[in-house]
């Protein structure tokens, strides 16, 4: 089973920690839910139901919040918090949690209201937007009646809502309500499976979302509450209020629970398979890891390929980033024994391929794909090598070796945004005036925060490793491969540029329009990393024991040096702010993958790398309950922030994970 997760009153009952710590739901199309462990929201991305209208984006919040209050004896318990405009909290239902934990996937509530114990389970329909809230009466001396309040809303989970004459339509319908928004709008239905619901239509104006106010942005929101439901339970007696943008639906929570709890099971039945059969003891933080891998996957459909797959870059607020999918691939998929899902994956970005480059990302607003990335297609080549180590699939190599071809050629001859091969040494250059392309990719208006325009090192390590699968592919599946070697001899006999003997550690981008970049930044950790390493042993030792030094952190590696004069920090302030620390200082969680991948190739010692990974275990408790967290401060504590679940930090933790089991 996977990590027990339990959060006491110690933390549920102390606002100040209640509320940083965020439980996620995913239906694998794109939709979530999403709160605090103490109820109140303090986000715009929070909500019940964030629905995939156009899967896997389009995301809508439509179900806010429900408030629940209970009536037992002659007393009544709130349940729900809220913070409004002019700061007050109240009511104050966190005081009545007397626990919270992860059952699987489904966080639980257990609220103590006297002698009285009622437990809330909220889930996702795999597959469906639909989330279900279930409330059980464990135990009691006497009956207890519920009050459900539902909060909704309609507008993109980027957005707040002035409410203010804004009319919804509410309508009866048998067990419950359906919501209309406006004519246009995809419905709401509310149902249960024994509550009496009473339709209303009463504005709640100035929730607080003090998270955001933190960000710099908009920090009110209003709802809707739309309906009322009410039921009394006997002690053992449960009730299901379900939300979903389907009618028909199944209404018995205890069914639709079973149906959830069998979907976690297998997902931890593959990984189990998956193991070698000589396995020391599997941590529980990597079982709770397998289950978080599995919210980033979700569809996405083209007209030949029903049945893609892609993976959401982070939640609550990024959508599927081409260079992050590719990043988390091996991790989430192979690592998990999922290798179909991977095929799924490679299959459907190969439909996206256009003059070489692979999407960086898919707007919500639209249909068109950007391509401002020069390094995203260059871990395509390194996914779907690791999807081949796995399963040797020639046929799936046949199939993409001409887009693979293509790839290579275009990167020779020239593409988008100035990437090409320089032919006086063979390195590849990317990069012009106001355009981002690395993984780097922090922009603010006009402002490109590290441009990194010329030889980037990353993007020259995983060229030569791109190339090098090249030619091992061809020769898989019998196709000419000297030509990819050629080139790769060439990238490697000139990589030694990157080498400064000096610092011990390699530039960070040659060529620049400033000449070398010698900033001490994490990014060639890659050329130790990758499979196909350009560098020489010694090299490969120093870059580790330097990296170690100065940018080694409990939860990955900071972005830059902190002797370095433009480092920042701490990861706070507005929009500005913010991205202005993205990549100066602050700490990125996947980058701890990498970087232990990197040591065991040095050292040898998988003990030793495995001790590296050990920190983020306690981290699975303190921010996205059960996942882990995007960045963190480059300063001490060391707090998190960002996504509160980033694909490629869950993905190459426990990639690297593995990798210090299979070596041991």
């Amino acid at each position: 089973m996977p990590m027990g997760i339990n959060i006491g009153r110690e933390i549920c009952g102390d606002l100040a920690q209640s509320e940083t710590r965020e439980w996620l739901v995913t239906n694998g199309v794109g939709g979530y839910a999403s709160g605090t462990v103490a109820g109140l929201l303090t986000r715009r991305y929070h909500g019940l139901l964030v629905a995939a209208l156009k899967p896997p984006l389009g995301r809508t919040l439509m179900l806010a919040k429900l408030d629940d209050t209970v009536l037992y004896g002659d007393r009544f318990y709130p349940l729900h918090t809220n913070r409004w405009a002019d700061g007050t909290v109240g009511p104050h239902g966190y005081r009545h949690i007397e626990k919270f934990f992860l059952e699987g996937t489904v966080p639980t509530w257990r609220y103590a209201c006297a002698d009285a114990l009622l437990e809330k389970r909220i889930w996702m329909q795999p597959g469906a937007n639909t989330t279900y809230i279930y409330y059980q009466l464990t135990r009691a001396t006497q009956p207890l009646t519920l009050t459900l309040k539902a909060m909704v809303n309609y507008r993109d989970y980027h957005h707040t809502t002035q409410g203010q004459g804004w009319r919804m339509t509410i309508v009866p319908e048998e067990n419950g309500v359906y919501v209309s928004a406006f004519p246009e709008a995809a419905q709401l239905h509310l149902t249960s499976d024994r509550a009496i619901a009473t339709e209303s239509h009463d504005w709640y104006y100035g929730f607080d979302l003090i998270a955001e106010r933190a960000r710099g942005l908009d920090d009110r929101d209003d709802h809707l509450h739309a309906a009322t439901f009410q039921v009394t339970l006997q002690p053992g007696e449960a009730i299901t209020l379900v939300a979903s943008t389907e009618r028909k639906l199944e209404l018995d929570g205890e069914v639709a629970l079973k149906v959830r709890r069998a979907y976690d099971q297998k997902l931890l039945g593959l990984w189990k398979s998956n193991r070698p059969v000589d396995a020391k003891e599997i941590p529980a933080f990597a079982n709770r890891l397998v289950l978080a891998a599995d919210q980033f996957i979700v569809n996405r459909s083209t007209p030949d390929e029903p049945n893609g797959k892609t993976i959401i870059a982070g939640y609550p607020w990024f959508g599927d980033w081409g260079r992050d999918t590719m990043i988390s691939l091996p991790g989430l998929t192979l690592a998990t024994g999922r290798p179909e899902v991977a095929r799924a994956i490679l299959r459907t970005y190969a439909r996206y391929v256009d003059q070489g480059m692979i999407p960086n990302r898919f707007p919500d607003e639209g249909e068109v794909p950007e391509y401002n990335t020069v390094d995203a297609t260059l871990w395509y080549f390194e996914a779907i090598r690791a999807y081949y180590g796995v399963t040797e699939d020639d046929d799936l190599v046949s199939e993409l070796f001409p887009v693979l071809a293509e790839i290579i050629d275009w990167y020779c001859r020239g593409t988008r945004y100035n990437i090409h091969l320089d032919s006086a040494d063979g390195l590849l250059y990317a990069g012009e005036e106001g355009v981002q392309l690395t993984w780097m990719d922090a922009k603010v208006d006009d402002w490109v925060v590290t441009p990194r325009i010329g030889k980037p090192v990353e993007v020259n390590a995983l060229w030569y490793n791109a190339l090098r699968t090249m030619a091992k592919l061809a020769r898989h599946i019998g196709k000419p491969h000297q030509e990819y070697d050629a080139i790769a001899d060439r990238a490697l006999a000139r990589f030694s540029r990157f080498w400064n003997p000096t610092l011990g550690y390699c530039y960070d981008v040659l060529d620049g329009p400033d000449g070398e970049d010698d900033a001490l930044r994490p990014n060639q950790i890659f050329a130790v990393s990758l499979p196909e390493s350009p560098l020489t042993a010694a090299q490969q030792r120093s870059i580790v024991e330097v990296c170690g030094r100065s940018l080694l952190t409990s939860h990955g590696l900071r972005s830059l040096d902190p002797d370095n004069p433009n480092y920042k920090g701490r990861y706070i302030g507005d929009q500005r702010q913010r991205d202005g620390a993205y990549h100066q200082g602050t700490v990125w969680g996947w980058l701890l993958g990498p970087f232990v991948l990197a040591h065991l190739r040095v050292y040898g010692n998988p003990g030793k790398s495995r001790e590296l990974l050990e920190p983020m275990a306690n981290h699975i408790y303190a921010h996205g309950i059960g996942t882990f967290s995007e960045i963190f401060d480059g300063d001490p504590p060391m707090v998190p922030g960002g996504c509160i679940a980033q694909a490629w930090t869950v993905a190459e933790i426990l990639r690297a994970w593995l990798a210090t089991e299979q070596q041991a």
